[in-house]
C-alpha cells in the first residue's frame, strides 16, 4: 500500500463549545452533518462567492481539524479569528505535514478522504509524519499528486489562484465541498444562485497529451481563442494534468471538430467520470 508524507500540508485545530456552529455558519461544508473519520473538502469564501482559502475538514472527537497548505495556515488562522468575536472557540496551529495512504484497505483506522472516495479511490490521511507505520511501500509527494491529478481533484496554487475561482469551478458541488441544504455562510448567496440557475460554466477537466505538457498557466486554445488554463501536471512535465476551462466553449469546439491545443500541441480534455458531467454540445441548424 503506497504511503506518502506531504510536508507542504499542515493542520489547524479548532476547539471549544461553539466550534461546530462557528464552522458550520462560516465555511461551505456541511459541518453539522460531517461524520466521524471522514475528511470533506471545503472553503472559506469572499462575500462575492470566490474561494479565499481551500482545505479539508474533519472531526477529531469534539474538535475539528482543517488541513491546508502550510503557506496558508497563518493567514487562514488570522482570517478565521476575525469571525470569532465572542464565540467559545480556540484556533491553534496543529502538526506540520500530513501522511496519506491509498489503495486497498487504506483506511487503517485513519481519516477517509471523502473527495477521493467520490472519485472511487480509497485514500486516507493522518496528521504529521506517521513514523510508526511500516513504509515498505513508501511513495513520494509527486506520486501522490499524480494520483490527485488522475482523480480530477484540484488544489490552490497548482491549479487555481485564490480569490479567482468559485466552488463550482473546482467541482465542489460534486465532491461534497459545498452544501446547498444548510443556512447562510459567507458567499452563500452567489454559490446558491449558480447552482439553482445552472450558470456554472467553468470546470476542472482532465488533460492528456502524447507529449510532455507545457507549464502551469499555459492557455488552452480552440480556434485561436482561449478556453481555459492549464493547472498542475503529472510530475511537472507529464502527459496528464488538470485545467479549468469554459465547458461551453470546449463543447462548441468539439461539436465543430476544432482542435484543442496548449502551446501549439494537441491536447484532449475530459470531465472526470465520477462527476456525471459532460460538455454541452451546441446543435446547429440542420444537425438535429
Amino acid at each position: 500500500m503506497p504511503v506518502a508524507t506531504l510536508p507542504s500540508r499542515s493542520l489547524i485545530r479548532i476547539s471549544g463549545t461553539d466550534a461546530q456552529d462557528f464552522l458550520h455558519n462560516l465555511i461551505t461544508t456541511d459541518v453539522e452533518g460531517l461524520p466521524q473519520r471522514v475528511a470533506s473538502p471545503g472553503a472559506l469564501l469572499t462575500p462575492q462567492g470566490k474561494i479565499l482559502f481551500d482545505f479539508l475538514v474533519w472531526r477529531d472527537a469534539d474538535e475539528f481539524l482543517l488541513e491546508t497548505d502550510l503557506e496558508q495556515r497563518e493567514a487562514l488562522i488570522r482570517r478565521l479569528s476575525m469571525y470569532k468575536l465572542r464565540a467559545a472557540v480556540e484556533l491553534q496551529p496543529g502538526p506540520d505535514a500530513v501522511t496519506v495512504f491509498w489503495g486497498e484497505s487504506s483506511d487503517r483506522g485513519m481519516i477517509v478522504d471523502g473527495a477521493f472516495a467520490k472519485a472511487g479511490i480509497a485514500v486516507s490521511r493522518t496528521p504529521g509524519v506517521a513514523n510508526s507505520i511500516d513504509l515498505q511501500d513508501d511513495a513520494s509527494e509527486q506520486t501522490y499528486h499524480a494520483l490527485r491529478i488522475s482523480a480530477g481533484l484540484p488544489v490552490s496554487g497548482a491549479d487555481f489562484a485564490l480569490q479567482e475561482a468559485y466552488p463550482h469551478d473546482l467541482l465542489f458541488d460534486k465532491s461534497g465541498g459545498v452544501s446547498f441544504r444548510k443556512g447562510c455562510y459567507v458567499g452563500q448567496e452567489v454559490v446558491s444562485r449558480m447552482q439553482h440557475r445552472g450558470t456554472a460554466r467553468r470546470r476542472v477537466v482532465l488533460v492528456s497529451s502524447e507529449q510532455a505538457l507545457p507549464p502551469t498557466g499555459t492557455e488552452i486554445i480552440a480556434g485561436g481563442k482561449p478556453v481555459g488554463t492549464l493547472g498542475s501536471t503529472e510530475g511537472g512535465a507529464g502527459a496528464h494534468g488538470l485545467a479549468i476551462v469554459r465547458t461551453d466553449r470546449v463543447g462548441d469546439a468539439l461539436a465543430q471538430g476544432i482542435a484543442l491545443t496548449a502551446a501549439g500541441m494537441p491536447v484532449t480534455l475530459s470531465l472526470p467520470e465520477w462527476t456525471g458531467l459532460s460538455f454541452p454540445a451546441e446543435v446547429r441548424e440542420g444537425e438535429a
